[in-house]
């Protein structure tokens, strides 16, 4: 059999056809003639089983070197085919490049980062926690009682008996308040967990709040760092308003408005024709929270303030529906890569 194979022949033809190619274009189908899944050296070691026992290695050998000696031709002309190319190419280095795309963060991280940019420029530190948390730091440290609908299984998301999904980040203030020593300025962002789901409401959703604890803290302090804090959000013509409200940590408790940026505070479907649009919860630290981590309420005071950082972006970016923020539609998260 392998005197009917004349291996100096085909590697002098291979040769021809593989020196005769001038483009990749003209090279590729010789290359798949010759060494291709279907190919003649395929074809040849096909036809091993047909050779004479005593002939089989020899004749191996030969499919081999042949093979080897093709694929080295055929590199050669690569090379060569890719050298002439790069001579007659020629790059304007001057000329500007095609960039590539670039990502851009989501909605909520910026609101995350501008926040903790506000409060960090006044000296406040960002304080992280578990979003487990226990029923001592997630409701009786903060004055909720026992049988508050807070607590109830149709409110909160229960781990175990006494283990919850966090449902705001006050837990990260208490034990801020148990580990630092005084005087304390702090913001707590990150999740927070609760039953709820619709157009404005997620089970899972994101909060900043905030603590500072002094002596002498009063609510002109308060007022005075949302204030700021909402203008450098919304803009300096922003005004804001407080109103008297309840939360069991806080006494007095206030929820805060800012004017409508839609209408100027004449009154819009935005802002419900109220010319004022809802933002925070805020008041001064009940005492009863401060005397749960062993901190005199007579001798310092301090305030405290919630926001839900999902609201804010709704409001920064005109978004109407909150679940667009998770669904990670890249058609949605690539409208904010504008934005610096």
């Amino acid at each position: 059999m392998q005197n009917d194979v004349d291996f100096e022949t085909l590697k002098t033809e291979a040769e021809k056809e593989i020196a005769s190619a001038t483009n990749m274009d003209s090279l590729l189908p010789i290359k798949g003639k010759w060494i291709g899944k279907d190919g003649i050296i395929a074809g040849l070691m096909g036809q091993i089983r047909t050779v004479a026992n005593d002939q089989k290695k020899q004749y191996g050998a030969s499919v081999n070197a042949l093979k080897t000696h093709i694929t080295e031709k055929i590199q050669e002309k690569i090379s060569q085919i890719e050298d002439s190319r790069s001579a007659v190419e020629w790059v304007d280095l001057s000329l500007p490049g095609i960039r590539p795309k670039a990502g851009s963060l989501h909605p909520i991280t910026r609101v995350i980062r501008q926040v903790s940019s506000i409060f960090e420029k006044m000296g406040f530190s960002v304080e992280s926690g578990p979003e487990i948390e226990t029923e001592f730091y997630n409701f009786e440290a903060l004055n909720v009682p026992a049988h508050h609908p807070a607590r109830d299984t149709q409110d909160t998301f229960f781990v175990t008996q006494d283990r919850v999904l966090r449902t705001q980040t006050s837990g990260i203030q208490i034990r801020t308040m148990q580990a630092a020593s005084l005087p304390l300025r702090m913001i707590a962002p990150g999740k927070v967990f609760r039953v709820d789901h619709d157009a404005t409401h997620s089970p899972v959703f994101h909060q900043i709040e905030g603590l500072m604890v002094d002596k002498d803290v009063h609510f002109g302090h308060l007022k005075y760092i949302l204030r700021l804090m909402m203008r450098e959000l919304f803009g300096q013509e922003r005004e804001v308003r407080f109103r008297p409200s309840f939360f069991p940590f806080t006494e007095p408790s206030a929820e805060m408005d800012v004017s409508c940026f839609q209408c100027g505070g004449k009154g819009c479907k935005l802002c419900k024709h109220t010319g004022w649009i809802e933002v925070l919860g805020c008041g001064m630290v009940d005492p009863n929270v401060f005397l749960a981590v062993n901190i005199d309420p007579d001798v310092y005071s301090g305030w405290a303030f919630g926001i839900g950082v999902e609201r804010i972006a709704m409001m920064q970016y005109g978004i109407s529906d909150i679940r667009a923020f998770y669904e990670n539609d890249v058609r949605f998260l690539s409208q904010f890569s504008f934005v610096i």
